[in-house]
């Protein structure tokens, strides 16, 4: 870790004045205070806000920064990095960006500065200034829910390509030929994974794929996807969503308007969560195994903050996903 003495030493300045900087910036000149800035950018200096609680030994808290805390899924992924985290004595502390760059931006700087353990992160882009400014604060941290871009990080995802692949050989299997997709942000590389692996599979098939970007990864953006449905024609005849709660949406909006599910439109969602089998129809969904994400994520965290840098080998894994067919897609299409 960067400490104050060595922005100190690098900048050419006191301690007292790089303190002055960080903590009360007014009081120094425009010149220095630019200088020291500068100095900690380059450094990757963060300040120590846990430092009298940590001189007796190390932190005992992980950080839990996931897209969005209203999705069933994350819950189940926390409760499993929970598990794992409880069973070595330490806790997590859970945040939840909204799939918002600035708000991950403003928790990332805020795990830096409490000098936590190490953090799992589901981001919303593994690129950009705010994880770069993290890296370079050097708390360890883990993917989850997302492949690390390169072998410089280690990570716990599923194939979310295949999971795509899964949901639309089905419908075809089913006897679908007019299918539609509906994707959530495009930012999310699971999102353009799974749209991957949808393509994948119908290339040389003679269906036709529809593909709706909704705004989010909600029930809401799930029956407004509905109401564009509705209005296409010819309709499909089968949707996979990118995730349950879309699918949820969906479903709600197409029985609101009298549509029989799966007679009229075959549905799948992704994810599995508790309310895809206790919807009205219930749910085919493709299975990421959620408690299990958060389990080997946690325990991967672990060994990234206790094993020596220098001799670490960063692990991907990659879990492979699991069809679960149900009540909204058993019946064939005529």
């Amino acid at each position: 870790m960067v400490g104050i003495k060595d922005v100190a030493k690098r900048a050419g300045v006191s301690i007292g004045t790089v303190s002055n900087v960080v903590n009360r910036p007014h009081v120094v000149a425009v010149a220095t205070r630019n200088r020291v800035l500068s100095v900690i950018e380059e450094l990757g200096y963060v300040r120590d806000e846990s430092a009298r609680q940590l001189r007796a030994g190390r932190s005992r808290i992980m950080g839990l920064l996931v897209l969005d805390l209203g999705n069933p899924f994350f819950v189940d992924v926390a409760r499993g990095a929970e598990q794992a985290a409880h069973a070595e004595g330490l806790n997590i502390i859970t945040c939840n960006s909204g799939q918002r760059s600035d708000l991950e931006a403003s928790y990332l700087a805020m795990f830096a500065e409490q000098r936590v353990r190490g953090v799992l992160l589901s981001p919303v882009a593994t690129s950009g200034e705010a994880l770069r400014a993290f890296r370079r604060s050097g708390t360890p941290y883990v993917f989850v829910d997302r492949k690390a871009p390169t072998s410089e990080a280690s990570s716990v995802a599923v194939d979310d390509i295949a999971g795509g692949a899964l949901a639309a050989r089905h419908l075809l299997e089913t006897g679908h030929h007019n299918i539609a997709f509906v994707n959530g942000p495009a930012i999310l590389a699971q999102c353009r994974d799974r749209e991957q692996g949808v393509r994948t599979a119908l290339a040389g098939s003679a269906a036709e794929l529809t593909v709706l970007e909704a705004i989010g990864l909600d029930v809401s953006s799930g029956r407004d996807a509905g109401a564009r449905l509705l209005g296409m024609s010819p309709r499909p005849t089968a949707v996979f969503c990118a995730n349950d709660l879309l699918a949820l949406g969906l479903l709600q909006e197409l029985t609101r308007q009298g549509l029989d599910v799966p007679g009229d439109v075959a549905i799948v969602g992704y994810d599995d969560i508790e309310f895809a089998a206790a919807a009205t129809v219930p749910l085919t969904s493709v299975r990421q195994p959620r408690h299990q994400l958060g389990r080997t994520a946690a325990e991967l965290l672990r060994t990234e903050a206790d094993e020596d840098a220098d001799s670490h080998t960063h692990r991907q894994v990659e879990f492979a996903p699991e069809l679960v067919v149900r009540q909204s897609t058993t019946r064939h299409h005529r």
